[in-house]
């Protein structure tokens, strides 16, 4: 049980709980029950970033006691000030995941759940990927992102997008997936039907697309290639990028755009 006022302990309890809930949703046997779990998680986040505001203040407030471990206040202060910094900008991020939580919680609250499966066939819509670019060609966009900010990048990785010739590649190469793949580390941008996804660290950018899939285009192994090519674009690989994505090179010399 929280104590609210031993934040230690508080935090915890948090920790566990998530644990728990990670444990939990694994497998949801009663679809109706997600609505209220999506409540309580949206006034967890809430709570998040209360937190992660006031634990910038305290690091901000009391530099005056941080030393490093050899007795330096200078040091100390500075750290304890990036710290401060740091977790206000995480504070900001949430802001923007509680933005698109309650997104969420508002379509699941417009879903009435029925027992029985839906006997008529309807259109899906599923994430093809435009581009996935790695070593140098990566290093020009991350460069533009960190010069020009996502919103730019975003608009030039646009140019990758060839219409029809595009989503027949994707498909073509299994490229299809429910979410846009993304490694833990990666950073998402949203724009309208387009995701782009990049890291600094490991080096890379690409670009996906929603595509509608009409009934009679919906192949009997979909969610199988969906899985594979989720699971393909997520595999960590010698090189030290976190995807690998083994139509891209196809792609991309089909274009043109490679050796």
């Amino acid at each position: 049980m929280p104590t609210f006022y031993d934040s230690g302990a508080d935090a915890g309890e948090a920790s566990e709980a998530l644990r728990g809930l990670a444990h939990a949703t694994r497998a949801i046997e009663h679809p109706q029950d997600m609505y209220s779990v999506l409540g309580d998680l949206l006034s967890g986040v809430r709570s998040l970033r209360q937190v992660l505001d006031q634990l910038a203040s305290a690091h901000a407030s009391n530099r005056d006691l941080a030393f490093d471990d050899y007795g330096d206040h200078a040091s100390g202060s500075a750290d304890a000030l990036a710290a401060a910094d740091e977790l206000h900008q995480t504070a900001t991020l949430i802001d923007q995941a509680e933005d698109r939580l309650n997104v969420a919680m508002s379509a699941a609250g417009r879903i009435a759940w029925h027992s029985e499966p839906a006997t008529e066939e309807v259109p899906v819509r599923r994430w093809i990927s435009v581009v996935f670019l790695q070593g140098s060609e990566a290093d020009e966009v991350l460069d533009m992102i960190d010069r020009d900010g996502p919103d730019a990048a975003m608009e030039y990785l646009k140019n990758w997008d060839y219409g029809d010739e595009t989503t027949d590649a994707a498909m073509e190469n299994g490229h299809v997936y429910d979410l846009p793949p993304a490694g833990m580390l990666d950073r998402e941008v949203r724009d309208g039907d387009y995701q782009m996804t990049y890291n600094h660290t490991f080096g890379h950018v690409g670009l996906c697309r929603l595509h509608t899939i009409e009934p009679d285009d919906v192949l009997d192994d979909e969610p199988a290639r969906h899985a594979v090519g989720h699971a393909e674009s997520l595999r960590a690989v010698p090189d030290g990028s976190w995807f690998e994505h083994p139509g891209v090179a196809a792609v991309k010399q089909s274009r043109g755009l490679g050796l």
